[in-house]
């Protein structure tokens, strides 16, 4: 590895294969944070001569955590730690916020940015009569240089008049004219991507995704904001914690 031989030892008495039992050790090593996001990992041939292991078996093991979407392969460059990001549910933050808080570096990938008429589930989510105009935000989100998202916003005009003017961070905006969400219903739920949309995603066509539709609300009840959001599962988690009262 990089940074030390990862500590590996075979268990002879398991009934788990040898290349399971070294992509478990692996992904716990990932999950600890001994390795950081983007690090690079050797090579199938370095890592079977470091821990004394067949090369099938090095890259058995690492095409496991490739599938589970904590390893990268770049072509022509290696193996990679995948970057990941886990969002909580009982917290309203964006994408940037998230990301500057587990310190990866937010991107934002503009594809268009204007004023069409709303469509009829927009009428209803954001309360609006039908043919009102509603600003349209439609990009590709990215952390460390990595498609994490697909992404439509849609607000209505008088919310947000100058759609242009939305640099890195929607909330930052909103925020700065006293239109940020303050709560937000969220929705989710898996479908396969499209050819269209594998694209925008950089994935296989039929690819697992997560679909979230957020309508996010003012403090005066007002509902301001309609995303979908389209985030690649082998990088996104939510996570909820629940509680149990005592009996």
């Amino acid at each position: 590895m990089p940074k030390q031989v990862l500590e590996f030892q075979a268990d002879e008495q398991s009934s788990s294969p040898l290349y399971l039992q070294l992509a478990v050790a692996l992904a716990k090593a990932i999950n600890e944070g001994r390795y950081q996001a983007n690090e690079a990992l050797p090579s199938e041939r370095v890592l079977a001569e470091e821990l004394n292991l067949s090369r099938v078996t090095a890259r058995k093991a690492i095409e496991r955590l490739v599938e589970q979407g904590l390893i990268v392969r770049k072509r022509g460059s290696g193996n990679y730690i995948a970057p990941r990001l886990e969002q909580p549910l009982t917290r309203l933050s964006s994408f940037s916020e998230e990301l500057h808080q587990r310190g990866f570096v937010p991107q934002s990938r503009w594809l268009s940015r204007g004023f069409v008429a709303a469509g009829p589930d927009e009428q209803i989510a954001l309360e609006l009569k039908s043919g009102e105009r509603v600003a349209r935000l439609e990009r590709q989100r990215l952390a460390d240089g990595v498609v994490m998202a697909f992404e439509v916003s849609v607000l209505p005009e008088s919310v947000l008049p100058e759609p242009e003017a939305v640099s890195a961070s929607l909330y930052t905006h909103l925020s700065h004219t006293g239109q940020a969400p303050v709560r937000a219903l969220q929705h989710i739920r898996a479908i396969n991507a499209d050819a269209k949309l594998a694209g925008l995603l950089e994935v296989q066509t039929g690819a697992a995704v997560l679909f979230i539709t957020r309508v996010g609300y003012v403090a005066s009840g007002k509902a301001v904001e309609l995303t979908h959001s389209y985030c690649r599962s082998d990088y996104y988690d939510f996570v909820a914690e629940m509680r149990r009262d005592p009996a």
